[in-house]
């Protein structure tokens, strides 16, 4: 019977594979919490400047603006959140290979999870509410409510995503500390 070679890798390439992804983890954590940040602002940006502005607007007014702008806003804040969260979860995997510190690895599952329930609030609610914006065919008082829950959602997408980039950046520094 045959037995196979058994080859070890050179000490220098080895250290060097370690090396490389060691930075590539790090880099890619940094990235990730970069666009959850970016994300998160955003969507607070859009609570704190588009929606009182939204409910200035008589409802006609609105359903034009909402009209003419709604690709507008999928154009901007989808890729913006689908990215952040794909980013979140390629910096997560990339820090268990690379055998990053438990710490670490453990805050940018956190951070994963959480840019995932921003996304999951899309298919929630989002997905509905703005489909019926959309259809332009709401009352008055109906359109107002419907904003002030369309807020009120949106305020609990924001404290998902601030606590997405918040366990992002906490994994950088204690991955700061623990070297």
């Amino acid at each position: 019977m045959i037995k196979p070679v058994e080859r070890q890798l050179p000490a220098a390439y080895t250290a060097a594979m370690q090396t490389i992804l060691n930075l590539a983890s790090r880099g890619l954590a940094f990235i990730a919490a970069l666009a959850l940040g970016i994300s998160a602002g955003a969507s607070l940006a859009e609570q704190t400047l588009l929606v009182p502005f939204w409910q200035s607007l008589s409802p006609i007014e609105f359903l034009e603006w909402y009209q003419n702008n709604k690709a507008r806003l999928v154009a901007f804040y989808s890729p913006l959140q689908i990215w952040s969260a794909v980013l979140a979860l390629v910096a997560c995997v990339v820090s268990f290979v690379a055998g990053a510190p438990g710490k670490q690895k453990m805050l940018l599952l956190a951070a994963t999870l959480f840019a995932i329930l921003v996304l999951a609030t899309f298919f929630a609610f989002f997905k509905d509410a703005n489909a019926a914006l959309a259809a332009g065919v709401m009352e008055p008082a109906e359109l107002r409510e419907a904003l002030e829950v369309w807020g009120g959602w949106q305020w609990g997408r924001i404290v998902l995503g601030t606590i997405a980039f918040g366990c992002a950046v906490a994994g950088q520094v204690g991955a700061n500390k623990e070297e």
